[in-house]
């Protein structure tokens, strides 16, 4: 079996720690490098819930893509509700790490995974880390035309299934070839691609006063997603990297617990 370390790497070379953005946490949270790693497991939220699905399965490895300690904390005892994940990996064996903002970005990250989960072609960012660069935040691509209705449609069998469901803001008869992503919250995008060639936007957390402003000046119709289904299509293609690099070396797996926060609506 591959040690942790060696499973770290190779995360890391795809999702390198350097690109997350200075106010993240991201990297190896728990674990000793030098620890087998067997199965590893891949999760959006690192919840306790998600921990003891993982540890059941016996996996020695979680990989999150929402940072158990974004902010500083002062305890990591188990009487908190952060302690209580982390002292229940830790107890079992299980190591712990995050690829946010850093995974975000990437060639096979989140928002390229939205894309694709989407069925978009002819992928670019919406705003590249360089000239020409394939990487980025967001992402824009094409499909064949279709309506705003049928777009809609489209995104709703592709994610997983939540109570948030698929909010749409536009002309259901109104063209849509052109269609830009950004996996997780992505009204600070709003701006620039108003004045986009864009036909729709697919992200998440949409606030009331910012959607209705930009369908104001003409921008693109908004497909508002649940945060974590969005960002849950980033999780089978990982697993697919990381069981093609690993071969029959380690066994994983992709967690299907829903810890959107939303549980219902009337």
């Amino acid at each position: 079996m591959p040690r942790l370390a060696d499973v770290v790497d190779l995360l890391h070379t795809w999702y390198p720690p350097g690109t997350a953005d200075s106010w993240d946490a991201v990297g190896l949270v728990a674990g000793d490098p030098d620890a087998e790693v067997g199965r590893v497991a891949f999760a959006v939220d690192p919840t306790i819930e998600v921990a003891r699905e993982a540890i059941d399965w016996g996996a020695d490895l979680l990989v999150v893509h929402h940072p158990l300690l974004l902010t500083p904390v002062s305890s990591v005892a188990a009487t908190t509700p952060k302690g209580r994940t982390l002292h229940a990996l830790t107890s079992s064996g299980c190591a712990l790490l995050t690829a946010h903002t850093n995974a975000d970005l990437a060639d096979g990250g989140v928002s390229e995974s939205l894309a694709l989960a989407l069925g978009l072609e002819d992928l670019e960012p919406i705003r590249p880390v360089a000239e020409g660069a394939s990487t980025g935040t967001g992402r824009i691509g094409t499909l064949a035309p279709t309506t705003l209705d049928a777009f809609a449609a489209r995104v709703a069998a592709a994610l997983p299934a939540t109570a948030h469901g698929v909010r749409v803001a536009g002309d259901p008869g109104r063209p849509v070839r052109r269609v830009a992503v950004c996996g997780g919250a992505g009204d600070f995008l709003l701006d620039e691609l108003a004045r986009s060639d864009v036909d729709a936007y697919v992200t998440s957390d949409l606030r009331h006063h910012r959607a209705g402003e930009f369908l104001e000046h003409g921008g693109p119709a908004l497909v508002d997603v649940a945060h974590w289904a969005a960002e849950w299509t980033w999780l089978p293609v990982v697993e697919g990297r990381l069981r093609a690099a690993m071969g029959d070396r380690v066994e994983t797996r992709v967690s299907t617990l829903c810890t959107d926060p939303w549980k219902f609506r009337h």
